[in-house]
């Protein structure tokens, strides 16, 4: 496989940590863009940039810059997000707001800023992390489905509009996946470790992804865990995961 060079939003913990090291470890290079400084891999390969993701109004500067000293950028992960739930009545506009800035407007400002560069290079990957949330609503799913059901719609009319320019885009939709997001929920995949996708899974997913041949186009991965099953009930903060 040809060494790539990739920028990877949300890099810093659960999906995102999982796919920086296996990138990483394959000998490709990585520039990640988190929220919070991480000590990151000791690695040459490896740019850390720190970005807040949902102050949408300093994407522009962010993702010029990395253009500007990564001018070979040749593929794009966007896979930072948070989650919320609640039914709707609960959530504030705030809460409301801030996720929808993340978990879908940021991603469309940060492939506004990288897909015209992939095309005028007449190559390169977009790989949008969707979710099960983004196929099917759910209870006090209200909100955080609408960003995904937004998002996936997003990535299916980029892919058209970049077809022609070489440009491959790709969705993954993960299952519930065993990740630090469970700490902050009132819910979690049930302890069997066929209970939950880890997130290695996704991040082989992305090497399947880079490693196609440019003429052919992942257009929906979907993953999800052998069996189904849901603890809830346990009190945000305090959750042990196997």
């Amino acid at each position: 496989m040809t060494r790539r060079k990739v920028i990877l939003t949300g890099a810093s913990s659960g999906i995102g940590a999982a796919i920086r090291r296996r990138l990483l470890k394959d000998g490709h290079q990585v520039i990640g863009v988190c929220r919070q400084p991480e000590v990151g891999e000791a690695s040459d390969d490896y740019f850390a940039t720190t970005c807040d993701l949902s102050e949408l109004d300093n994407l522009h500067e962010t993702f010029q810059s990395i253009l500007t000293h990564h001018g070979d950028i040749d593929a794009l992960i966007l896979n930072a997000g948070a989650p919320l739930f609640g039914y709707l009545e609960q959530l504030s506009h705030t809460q409301i707001r801030d996720a929808i800035s993340l978990n879908l407007t940021s991603h469309l400002l940060v492939a506004h800023e990288v897909v015209p560069w992939f095309k005028q290079r007449g190559r390169g990957n977009v790989i949008v992390m969707g979710s099960e949330s983004a196929l099917r609503g759910g209870r006090q799913g209200s909100i955080y489905c609408a960003a995904k059901f937004g998002l996936r719609g997003f990535a299916l009319s980029l892919r058209e509009e970049c077809a022609a320019s070489g440009v491959g885009v790709t969705l993954i939709h993960p299952g519930m996946t065993r990740t630090p997001m469970f700490d902050t929920l009132d819910f979690a995949p049930g302890s069997s470790p066929d209970n939950a996708i880890d997130p290695d899974d996704i991040a082989a997913a992305v090497m399947m992804i880079l490693k196609a041949r440019p003429g052919t186009v992942f257009d929906e991965v979907e993953l999800s865990p052998m069996k189904k099953v849901i603890d809830f009930g346990k009190p945000p903060g305090r959750r042990q995961n196997p």
